[in-house]
């Protein structure tokens, strides 16, 4: 395996424990919306251009779907439906899980919500929203006015 480095290490850690706090969030919130049976795993990175997002929601169909944006939070809720019924099958092992779901993943880089390109293919929901420019901590000049006198 390549070494990674300590930063991304890091940011996985971070990234898993967010993960586990919004399981855990979602579990005490989720009244009729989301069981907390699974939540889909996701990868945030950015590139020069772009912040992406990619979910991994395999076995979901489009339709069953929604993404949001709210402040600095991207929300995907859907549901991934048992398709199979085995009649009068004895199951020795049920790993896959099911259920509706609610992933929100916090977003910190500026970015331009209203042009997001979006694709799902083979089980990935790709996210990709263009970067502007962080206006953030570069100094701006004021004008100062010299007060008039009465």
């Amino acid at each position: 395996m390549a070494d990674i480095g300590p930063f991304v290490e890091i940011s996985r850690i971070q990234s898993e424990i967010n993960r586990l706090f919004d399981n855990l969030l979602e579990l005490k919130t989720s009244g009729s919306e989301g069981t907390g049976e699974w939540l889909p795993s996701a990868d945030v990175y950015e590139t020069p251009e772009e912040l992406v997002v990619k979910f991994e929601v395999p076995g979901v169909p489009l339709k069953d779907l929604t993404l949001t944006i709210n402040g600095n939070n991207l929300i995907l809720r859907g549901e991934k439906r048992r398709t199979e019924t085995a009649k009068g099958a004895k199951y020795h092992s049920m790993e896959r899980p099911f259920g509706k779901f609610k992933r929100v993943v916090h977003i910190s880089s500026p970015v331009n919500t209203h042009k997001a390109k979006t694709e799902l293919a083979e089980g990935v929901l790709k996210i990709a929203f263009p970067k502007v420019p962080d206006k953030r901590g570069e100094e701006v000049p004021i004008t100062i006015k010299i007060a008039e006198r009465p």
